[in-house]
């Protein structure tokens, strides 16, 4: 779904060089190549860059060190910025909670959407999808993963362990929707090891139901490491890479 790290390159023997990208791109070089060190030094797994709040020109900046898709949170913005750098066929996961009305704006844009937590959402992007798949937005299914919440806290998002299994099965079985994988956060003040230990035993659950390899989506910029000891294919890394959000 998105780049493989288990191969290390300095900055200036990726894609593009870094030498010159200006200043700010010399600083994303520098940040990337050392999110891929901690990466290949940890085991290896895929990365997907957060960009949410950065410009346009940033994840321009990224497609020319190889990076190939980046995660947004909000919708408008991601769209906004599909738009803008179409041409460089940068792919744009939706990692935020997605609203039900906007479930169709999504399924034209994102090459997947890792934040599927209900039943109403899931049957949402599935006829959001296959909108996109008549009118030619798409070519292809919405790929897309589960959430998995540790602690239930609705305003975080993700579904408790209980409606996975259900989740599961209804994905699998959505004419436009792909089933990848589940993706999990710690909730604050728990656990990372435990939480992770406990979403990989889960992907292992709904294994038989997913497409392809199982994806596993855990870990970002502070507990990258462990989410990978405890078995997570794919890291979503934005401040480690990107820098500190924009001030609004």
């Amino acid at each position: 779904m998105t780049e493989q790290t288990s191969e290390h390159r300095a900055p200036d023997e990726l894609p593009g060089g870094s030498t010159d990208l200006g200043p700010r791109g010399q600083e994303i070089a520098r940040n990337l190549a050392r999110v891929r060190q901690r990466i290949a030094v940890a085991g290896g797994a895929d990365l997907l860059p957060i960009t949410k709040f950065h410009v346009a020109e940033d994840l321009r900046v990224l497609t020319r060190l190889g990076v190939t898709a980046v995660g947004e949170n909000r919708e408008q913005e991601a769209r906004d910025k599909h738009a803008q750098l179409a041409e460089t066929g940068l792919q744009f996961h939706m990692v935020g909670q997605v609203q039900t009305k906007k479930a169709n704006s999504v399924a034209r844009w994102a090459a997947a959407v890792h934040t599927v937590d209900s039943l109403k959402l899931l049957n949402a992007l599935d006829r959001g999808a296959g909108l996109a798949l008549e009118r030619g937005d798409r070519d292809s299914a919405l790929p897309v993963l589960l959430q998995f919440s540790a602690d239930g806290d609705p305003q975080r998002g993700g579904a408790v362990e209980a409606d996975i299994d259900q989740l599961a099965d209804t994905a699998a079985e959505a004419a436009n929707l792909e089933l990848r994988g589940l993706m999990t956060v710690p909730p604050l003040g728990a656990d990372p090891a435990a939480v992770f230990a406990r979403g990989r035993q889960l992907v292992e659950r709904i294994s038989d139901r997913v497409l392809g390899a199982p994806v596993y989506s855990a870990g970002m910029s502070g507990d990258l490491e462990i989410a990978i000891a405890e078995g997570s294919t794919l890291v979503r890394v934005g401040t480690d890479i990107m820098g500190a959000r924009p001030v609004l």
